[in-house]
């Protein structure tokens, strides 16, 4: 199971992404969006940058915030979610890499990391 951070943060990210889908579709500019996002869930673009990247935990406050102006009801941001839209062959490399990641020390994920950006392009 992944730390209440790493749920938070995923789930933030999902709502971001759905969010940015639906601006790019009703034809807004990909720029601009982080911000609009960072207004939308009242928060500075700093603010939700570091809470982007994990350097800034998703907090309880900033966590019902977030649920609160995307319409989820309290503790949905805090629940563990499997990938949507992916094939089996897809959901079975994920589980395999998340599984690996997990069960390594911070410089063997650094390297796993690394070789997938080698790898990928």
């Amino acid at each position: 199971m992944s730390s209440l951070a790493t749920i938070r943060r995923l789930n933030a990210l999902a709502l971001f992404q759905t969010f940015a889908e639906e601006r790019i579709t009703a034809g807004d500019p990909p720029k601009g969006l982080e911000a609009a996002w960072a207004a939308r869930i009242g928060v500075s673009g700093a603010t939700w940058s570091m809470a982007k990247s994990g350097a800034r935990p998703i907090g309880d406050k900033l966590a019902r915030q977030i649920e609160h102006h995307c319409d989820k009801p309290a503790g949905w941001i805090d629940e563990e979610r499997e990938p949507t839209g992916l094939t089996p062959a897809e959901q079975q490399f994920l589980a395999l890499a998340l599984k690996t990641y997990r069960g390594t020390n911070s410089d063997g994920r650094k390297k796993l990391r690394q070789w997938l950006k080698e790898f990928g392009g």
